[in-house]
């Protein structure tokens, strides 16, 4: 190999180099998407109700201080897992109940404590969320969190 490099070889390298990275990139996001859409998540289950309840999630800005799935605030507990932990991940009607009764009694008023607004859902904006919460807790998310309380 030459002591000096030319133009033209400097040039070759920076243009293969960055074909042979763009490719590596490309493949990766390709591997990313069919991960996603075809293992991760369960993309057939996903019914209005569940996208009712993200719509919920996002209009109430949840995101502001809790997080879900290891993205968001650390304000308040993660999310991604709740049903889970309130054991109610396979009953549907005890999620909504559970978390109604829970959203209904924030704030508790307790001096000092992190506290939840009051945010008045309907009826049908909780069992949308709690499906949505059911929907999010049963995402293969790679042991995230890595423990049980969130």
């Amino acid at each position: 190999m030459r002591e000096v490099m030319t133009k033209s070889m400097a040039r070759n390298i920076f243009y293969g180099g960055s074909l042979f990275f763009i490719i590596i990139f490309l493949g990766l996001s390709a591997h990313s998407h069919f991960y996603i859409t075809g293992t991760s998540t369960n993309h057939d289950a996903i019914d209005e109700s569940i996208a009712n309840g993200k719509h919920v999630w996002e209009d109430k800005a949840c995101i502001n201080c809790h997080t879900i799935l290891g993205e968001g605030a650390y304000y308040a507990p993660e999310v991604g897992n709740v049903m889970t932990r309130w054991g109610v991940l396979d009953d549907p009607d005890a999620a909504f109940e559970t978390l109604k009764a829970w959203m209904e009694s924030m704030p508790t008023g307790i001096e000092g404590r992190r506290q939840m607004p009051q945010f008045n859902l309907t009826d049908k904006e909780i069992r949308d969320l709690a499906n949505f919460l059911i929907w999010t807790d049963k995402i293969d998310a790679q042991d995230w969190p890595p423990n049980d309380a969130g």
